[in-house]
């Protein structure tokens, strides 16, 4: 009796899945998180380059174990750097007596 809301057939595809495949895939990520760490070093990296760095560790699944896509390994590597450069940046021109001689 397959009445009433109660198949006979179960639908596998359906168990397991915990989250939804709207979203970009990983080697998108890894493409938009390299994109943004180029352009981070051009313009605005104390935004860019973290967002590269975010996109470059979805892209590689949240660990460092496995293979790692080159795009997002790119990507965490120059948005490190490119972070770094403008904190060092941002704290080079708050630096006291800054535009004096």
């Amino acid at each position: 009796m397959a009445g009433f809301g109660h198949r006979t057939r179960r639908y596998p595809r359906s168990r397991g899945r915990t989250w939804s495949r709207t979203g970009p895939d990983r080697a998108t990520l890894g493409i938009i998180g390299a994109v943004c760490a180029v352009a981070g070093f051009f313009v605005l990296g104390i935004i860019l380059g973290p967002v590269a760095i975010a996109c470059g560790w979805l892209a590689m699944g949240r660990s460092w174990s496995g293979a790692r896509p080159v795009p997002a390994l790119i990507a965490v590597v120059l948005g490190a750097i490119d972070t770094l450069l403008a904190i060092i940046w941002l704290a080079g021109a708050a630096t006291p007596g800054n535009g004096m001689f």
